[in-house]
């Protein structure tokens, strides 16, 4: 049963992915038709095809291998400085930028003088562009809300799960008293697990994070706190404590291994499932967007341990670089679970979610051959273009893309060894869920 449940959960993300597949293709082809640029394919994966269509001007199609998907325009590139498309040099770094811009005439056809992709004004290619990663951009929007204020996520409440019975500095990461340690606030005050705490020093909140926010600001004050026993409010009294607690970072998650001074109550927090509201939701989106940045950008510092980790035996970190084999294999992992049916729908949608959310900033860097390469292509065209009418030059005319073309193939072969790395690290020492 767990190895089909397993399988059930690999084939539920392998669909996600698909479908996130072909809405961002589906971005740039709808809006290509939009400004009339001609495109010849429309396919999802690569390799051999599986099943295609032809409607109207364009193919429609499936490739056999699920791990991205593309649409052919006609003219990405302008012409060469001659005005031909089909000169070849005996210089490798030429000939990389003659082949790209003989490939985007491939199919061209009487007509198509007009509706070539570099013919268009620079902000339409933008739009182009950017239509794509827009799309999976609004695909984890809708996933997220979806989940967060539909199914709820599994967070900290102001429930009391447990409550210490002594002042124990978390640096110290023991559970258990010793002599000499102090009787815990919480202990103190007569709180109990099960009480869930509505009010702290007269601030009312459900939220456990701007409880946990006001205990730590107040060490050293006695304050009242309001608990929720039975279905009646009980008034406790307790002495905040000076406590050496764990540090939180501006998302206000817990950094580990990081320690401050601050306030101490001495309870551990139930946790539960939680509907968020339209603002939190928010917030906790614009959280999660601020940890994907920083973990774009902290990718090269990674590779040293997810190389460890894929051929020195060593511990997979939970926060190291996972490609879409082994987002799969955590796509069955969460359907093995011992969680509701609907917990186990929520995570895996909270899964492709992340994947789009990734998509969407990836394809923002402004690298060929990434959308992001040709935006940036785009408005530095538009720039100059601009600054010759101020400065009263001739036109310069549009920006050669494809003269990026050798920086392009270096950044691919840069991606190629950075996936192959992040493959071997999933099959061999794949990160897991619990």
């Amino acid at each position: 049963m767990t190895s089909l449940m397993m399988i059930l959960g690999i084939v539920v993300f392998v669909i996600g992915l698909l479908v996130s597949i072909a809405w961002h293709e589906l971005g740039h082809l709808s809006t290509a038709k939009l400004f009339g640029i001609r495109v010849p394919q429309y396919m999802v994966g690569f390799g051999p095809t599986i099943f295609s269509r032809k409607k109207g001007e364009t193919e429609y199609g499936i490739k056999a291998i699920p791990f991205g998907g593309y649409i052919r325009m006609i003219g990405m590139f302008p012409p060469g400085d001659d005005g031909r498309v089909t000169a070849r040099s005996t210089s490798p770094w030429r000939g990389m930028i003659e082949d790209a811009r003989s490939a985007a005439y491939e199919e061209l056809e009487p007509g198509d003088e007009k509706r070539m992709f570099y013919t268009r004004a620079p902000w339409k290619r933008v739009i182009v562009m950017f239509a794509g990663p827009f799309m999976n951009l609004v695909l984890a929007v809708a996933l997220f809300l979806i989940v967060l204020m539909g199914f709820g996520i599994s967070q900290q409440t102001t429930s009391v799960s447990s409550v210490s019975q002594c002042v124990i500095a978390q640096s110290e990461n023991r559970d258990t008293c010793k002599k000499g340690d102090a009787l815990s606030p919480a202990a103190a005050a007569g709180m109990r697990a099960g009480d869930r705490i509505v009010a702290f020093d007269g601030v009312r909140t459900d939220d456990w994070d701007r409880l946990s926010d006001l205990i730590r600001a107040n060490p050293g004050k006695q304050v009242p706190i309001v608990v929720d026993r039975g279905g009646h409010d009980v008034t406790l009294h307790a002495k905040i404590a000076t406590n050496q607690v764990a540090k939180k970072d501006s998302h206000g998650q817990i950094v580990q291994g990081q320690y401050v001074t601050a306030g101490f109550l001495g309870f551990s927090a139930a946790t539960g499932i939680v509907r968020q509201d339209f603002g939190q939701s928010v917030t906790w989106m614009g959280d999660r967007l601020g940890e994907a940045v920083d973990s774009i950008a902290s990718l090269p510092g990674k590779i040293p341990a997810l190389w460890d980790a894929a051929f020195d035996g060593a511990p997979r970190q939970p926060d190291s670089p996972m490609g879409v084999v082994g987002a799969a294999r955590v796509g069955g992992d969460i359907f093995t679970l011992d969680i509701p049916p609907t917990q186990q729908l929520a995570m895996a949608m909270m899964l492709v979610a992340g994947f789009n959310l990734s998509l969407f900033l990836f394809n923002m860097l402004p690298l060929l051959p990434l959308d992001g390469g040709h935006i940036a292509g785009a408005l530095w065209e538009s720039l100059r273009r601009h600054l010759a009418k101020v400065l009263r030059r001739p036109d310069p005319g549009p920006f050669d893309v494809a003269k990026l073309m050798p920086v392009a193939y270096v950044v691919a072969s840069v991606f190629i060894c950075f996936t192959i790395l992040v493959l071997i690290a999933d099959v061999v020492n794949p990160v897991k869920i619990t």
